[in-house]
């Protein structure tokens, strides 16, 4: 088992440690990394598929045929596939996305990157992404990988979160901040 700085805990991270550790000790790491990114557009896109990986009523063995469908179809590699089919048959599912996420912090502390997330009025480009990478790459001293969520309630600017610190500078923050103090004044 590798030492790990990431902090991965519960059923997903000892499931994600799971396959990290064997996708590194079979040089697998990129195919998987690849095979989940995969999923996670198909979690995305397809209604059907996501209630295959999410319902409680599809049985087992059920589950077990339709994910080793979906793997085949994808050309995922050996090693997904074998391990979406011992989720499925374990009734584990369920926790794909913690898992692929817990996955994914892990292969970041591999290669020496940080997890950023950025959380924006609307979809940031690649050149402002590129940008914020860089910032925060002098500011951290480490690469950062920016993982970018668009809510629109923010109206504009961005809130950043890096392990534990949060920056906050939100336009929505600002007007909320602005209305307690408007409050004090009365």
């Amino acid at each position: 088992m590798t030492s790990q700085k990431a902090i991965v805990s519960g059923l997903s991270g000892r499931y994600a440690l799971a396959i990290f550790d064997l996708a590194v000790e079979t040089k697998a790491l990129q195919a998987v990394e690849t095979d989940f990114a995969d999923l996670r557009t198909m979690l995305a896109e397809s209604d059907d598929f996501a209630v295959l990986v999410t319902s409680p009523v599809i049985a087992s063995d059920d589950q077990v045929k339709g994910i080793s469908a979906v793997a085949a179809k994808a050309g995922f590699s050996d090693l997904t596939s074998k391990f979406l089919g011992v989720l499925a048959a374990n009734r584990r599912l369920t926790s794909l996305k913690s898992i692929m996420d817990a996955f994914d912090r892990l292969a970041a502390d591999h290669r020496g990157e940080v997890n950023a997330s950025v959380i924006s009025a609307k979809a940031l480009t690649k050149t402002q992404i590129t940008s914020l990478e860089k910032n925060l790459k002098t500011a951290i001293g480490q690469d950062v990988a920016i993982d970018q969520i668009v809510d629109e309630t923010l109206l504009g600017g961005l809130k950043v979160k890096v392990g534990s610190r949060m920056i906050d500078s939100s336009l929505k923050t600002k007007l909320d901040n602005l209305a307690i103090a408007m409050k004090g004044v009365q």
